[in-house]
């Protein structure tokens, strides 16, 4: 960390000193003529999704002369420590594309713009309060949430319909408890070596806290000072509870994905080894360009609970930084880059959900092909994860939980030590960064 502070203050004044002529590292911030020039930072990445960003930015320098926007590529694999560090050499750009659960400690830490004094109406009233709750920081709004993901089912249709299992809709979803039943019956039916679900649990944190909405669970609780702490309630288990015995006691679920990231089960799903994979909405992208010819796929909610059809997401978002000098102008390209016909292709581009109601409602995304009139039902449950707006959610999640819940999911930790070592352990850490 020390090092980082050093290498901050070192940008830090080599900024000052280019600023003083008129440039920044990456060059003129403001160009020739008095045209202004802001930074946008896409985190894109999929071709389709890359394409739509930079198109609208084209479609935006056409029309606003005065007003230039420079597309400036990251990844999602190191966009927080690349922040972090332009933060802290004031390199930052104007605007930022991140998501929701990363944006805590840059807006406690003075990194980015409330955007309260900026936002147009038109703009606030078209996202629902509920996903405003991500990205509200204190008494300050630090970001707009604007694509959201939630968790799906994907199933091989030739196998349910084989083995005669109800097929759910979000109107009629099925129970955790018809869930593991329906993975009995399928598993039974589909013979040995195969399984009738996959869980990619490389990540085992937001799938089991976000799908743990649907139960009645939440973990993190924040009470009347404002202060959270960790509770594991009956709600919390059942989720956590399913996925353990589907895989040691049932043997439904295969051992084998247990550490594996989503894209690693496709293979195994499109040989029929898996009828069921619980994957995010976007991945029907890849099952589309990978799948073999004839591959009868579809689209499946997840199950639900006491909480309905509940579940956490953390939505991609659009941030000004607090540094930036024009942030009226990038509020204006904010407001032309998130217009609903905008956020549509956007959403489409990314294979994904947008948050704004304008958009959800367009006719592109009820379709019944490759499942969007499913994900735009289920869209209208979506909840800010739980751990959402938590200080030291992210140490806790990669010292705490995320080692609790791989040795529980794997069998070597019953569920009295995952809840010792989610609460106690857990509250240690968030009882740090909630001092004074």
């Amino acid at each position: 960390m020390r090092r980082l502070r050093v290498l901050g203050a070192a940008l830090a004044a080599l900024a000052l000193l280019l600023t003083g002529t008129g440039c920044t590292a990456d060059g003129p911030r403001d160009g020739a003529g008095g045209v202004i020039r802001l930074r946008f930072q896409s985190l894109a990445w999929q071709k389709e999704s890359v394409d739509a960003n930079r198109r609208l930015v084209e479609e935006w320098n056409a029309a606003h002369p005065g007003i230039q926007v420079d597309y400036v590529q990251g990844s999602w694999d190191s966009v927080h420590d690349q922040l972090l560090t332009s933060f802290e050499g004031g390199e930052a750009p104007d605007l930022i594309h991140d998501a929701s659960d990363d944006l805590a400690d840059f807006a406690y830490g003075g990194y980015l713009a409330d955007l309260r004094p900026l936002l147009p109406e038109r703009l606030r009233s078209d996202i629902p309060a509920h996903s405003w709750q991500t990205t509200t920081f204190g008494d300050g709004i630090y970001g707009v949430p604007f694509l959201q993901e939630p968790r799906m089912i994907m199933a091989d249709r030739k196998i349910l319909t084989d083995a005669g299992v109800r097929v759910p809709t979000a109107e009629r979803p099925w129970t955790w408890a018809e869930f593991r039943q329906t993975a009995k019956d399928l598993t039974a039916a589909m013979g040995e070596g195969r399984y009738a679900v996959a869980w990619p649990l490389k990540e085992p944190v937001s799938v089991s806290l976000n799908l743990g909405l649907s139960a009645g669970g939440r973990l993190f609780h924040r009470g009347a000072d404002g202060k959270v702490t960790l509770r594991f309630d009956e709600g919390d288990a059942v989720v956590p509870g399913t996925i353990r015995a589907m895989v040691d006691t049932d043997r439904t679920a295969s051992r084998s994905t247990l550490g594996s990231g989503g894209s690693d089960t496709l293979p195994g799903f499109f040989g029929g080894k898996y009828a069921m994979v619980p994957l995010g909405f976007s991945y029907r992208q890849q099952i589309v360009q990978q799948a073999p010819e004839g591959f009868d796929w579809i689209v499946l909610p997840a199950p639900a609970g006491a909480g309905g059809l509940a579940q956490g997401v953390s939505p991609q978002t659009l941030s000004i930084a607090e540094d930036s000098p024009h942030k009226k102008e990038a509020a204006q390209f904010l407001d032309f880059f998130l217009q609903p016909r905008n956020t549509v292709r956007l959403a489409l581009g990314d294979w994904m959900l947008p948050t704004s109601t304008a958009a959800l409602a367009d006719p592109a995304l009820h379709t019944p092909a490759y499942g969007w009139a499913t994900g735009a039902a289920v869209a209208r449950q979506l909840r800010p994860a739980p751990a959402q707006s938590v200080r030291g959610y992210p140490e806790w999640k990669d010292k705490v939980a995320t080692p609790a819940f791989q040795e529980y999911y794997s069998g070597a930790i019953g569920t009295a030590e995952l809840r010792k070592r989610l609460v106690e352990d857990g509250n240690r850490v968030l009882a740090r960064y909630q001092r004074g």
